[in-house]
């Protein structure tokens, strides 16, 4: 019996980001100097002025492009392995990069510690796109099924958009014990852990960041314009779109969140995302490291990466703050049973939780 369907670019369309990056390198322009790196900004990513006409122009200049054209074909011939489950291209791209990926709820040191890896290699992060070092892409979260889309194909058709961009972005960068580095910020790699993990490679570096809830909590919504009048959850940002979307896939009304006090609300989130660490695929990774939000460990960490990569250069000085314990100090009591459930879990794992490391609340 033979059966033959087909799926183009009406059901599997290209992303917008993919398109504006592939149209970047084709301008030979240098990419906008990113605020990423910057652990002291809280400015907000706005979006293009005019995000639809911006990509229908990105996206004629690339089809106007023989290499435009032939990266697009690889974009989908990953996916089609991917989606069939071809190893072949994976092995191919696991024997040229090694991808090292920083896991961790936003606000808990990530981007400090990618940032000091960029440098350690001889790159100058703020020239290094968003979408390749940070956490927007590629998608995962909470599944989803609704008109016009199913996450889990999402998933895999953003993963080989992604890594189309990191060969072309890497290509010629130096290897190193045989191997390109590929840092990133990988925030939603917890919802997929063992596909992020199969997908990058065995042997792929898990640097896992932790933060106390509350100190993590006053990080988030400063980031997001500050706590909302009245003490109420709201949703001005990414991370409290992210939060909002993971209380509701477990089960949270959307009018009763409305209605949630602020740190209840983000307590619940970051619980569910270190439960999700625990179980959901990383914990079983060779080379995994756990990291507390403090000063010391993570800039020993970060001077790691620059003395094993040889840079010569000082790891930038981390900055912690005591705002949290400061401005909501009831804040650190009804912390402690979701940080207790999180260290009592991960044990039962043969994870190491930092409960004592993070108890500072910086």
């Amino acid at each position: 019996m033979g059966v033959e369907f087909k799926l183009s670019d009406r059901e599997l369309p290209v992303s917008p980001v993919f398109v504006h990056f592939l149209a970047q390198v084709l301008s030979q322009r240098p990419f906008e100097r990113e605020i990423w790196a910057d652990q002291r900004s809280e400015a907000l990513l706005r979006s293009a002025d005019d995000p639809q006409r911006s990509a229908s122009d990105a996206a004629a200049a690339v089809m106007g492009s023989p290499a435009g054209r032939a990266w697009l074909a690889r974009a989908y011939g990953l996916l089609f392995a991917l989606l069939t489950g071809d190893p072949g291209p994976l092995q191919e791209l696991h024997s040229r990069f090694h991808f090292v990926n920083i896991i961790g709820i936003p606000r808990t040191g990530g981007s400090y510690l990618t940032a000091e890896l960029y440098r350690a290699l001889g790159m100058t992060p703020e020239q290094v796109p968003n979408v390749i070092a940070h956490d927007s892409f590629p998608e995962a979260g909470p599944f989803q099924f609704q008109p016009g889309l199913n996450s889990w194909t999402l998933s895999l058709k953003t993963m080989a958009e992604y890594l189309t961009m990191v060969e072309i972005f890497f290509d010629g960068q130096p290897r190193r014990c045989g191997k390109i580095v590929v840092p990133k910020k990988l925030t939603k790699g917890v919802y997929a852990g063992g596909f992020f993990h199969r997908i990058l490679g065995e042997g792929m570096e898990q640097v896992v960041t932790v933060r106390h809830p509350a100190a993590a909590c006053v990080s988030t919504y400063e980031k997001s314009g500050g706590l909302p009048v009245g003490g109420c959850f709201a949703v001005r940002s990414n991370i409290e779109e992210w939060c909002r979307r993971d209380l509701l896939s477990t089960g949270s009304g959307a009018e009763r969140l409305e209605r949630m006090d602020y740190f209840d609300a983000y307590l619940r989130y970051w619980e569910q995302y270190h439960l999700r660490l625990a179980v959901g695929g990383f914990s079983g990774g060779r080379e995994r490291r756990v990291v507390a939000f403090e000063r010391s460990a993570l800039q020993s960490l970060a001077q790691s990466y620059h003395d094993r990569y040889g840079s010569g250069l000082r790891a930038s000085e981390f900055q912690v703050s005591d705002k949290a314990r400061q401005l909501h100090p009831e804040w650190l009591q009804r912390a402690q049973p979701s940080i207790d459930r999180i260290a009592a879990t991960w044990k039962l794992v043969g994870m190491a939780f930092p409960a004592e490391q993070i108890a500072a609340c910086w």
